[in-house]
């Protein structure tokens, strides 16, 4: 999997770096068990510090989607993916509250809502990229 940092975007790289790995994952592209490079190797593959590596992988360790050995070194969760549990769904709901008032805001109804969610969706699934 390729991942790309926007060094432009108004999201810190730590994030987008986490979030690229989850939707990697989500896509299929990497599969529980799989190695991930090294802090040292990412960092220097992606041009960015060791410390926004190391921040995005303790991200990805606290919320159970790796394992970081000292032997084997950075590890996708080889025992699956953390399930959906109530605390979850608070969180999920509160990403998407504010998104969801923006695009009412900008007028969007909520079919077209719907019809993004699932264009995403089916976008991860496939393993490719956001349009």
């Amino acid at each position: 999997m390729m991942i790309m940092i926007d060094l432009q975007s108004e999201t810190p790289i730590y994030m987008q770096l986490k979030n690229k790995i989850i939707e990697g994952i989500a896509s299929k592209q990497i599969q529980p068990g799989d190695p991930l490079p090294s802090v040292r190797n990412l960092a220097q593959d992606l041009g960015i510090n060791m410390h926004t590596v190391n921040k995005a992988y303790q991200l990805l360790k606290q919320d159970g989607f790796i394992h970081i050995h000292r032997q084997k070194g950075v590890v996708v969760n080889p025992d699956g993916m953390p399930k959906v549990d109530a605390s979850y769904v608070t969180l999920l709901k509160e990403r998407l509250r504010p998104l969801i008032s923006e695009s009412i805001c900008r007028g969007m109804d909520e079919k077209e809502i719907f019809i993004y969610c699932k264009e995403i969706m089916d976008e991860i699934k496939k393993g490719g990229e956001q349009s």
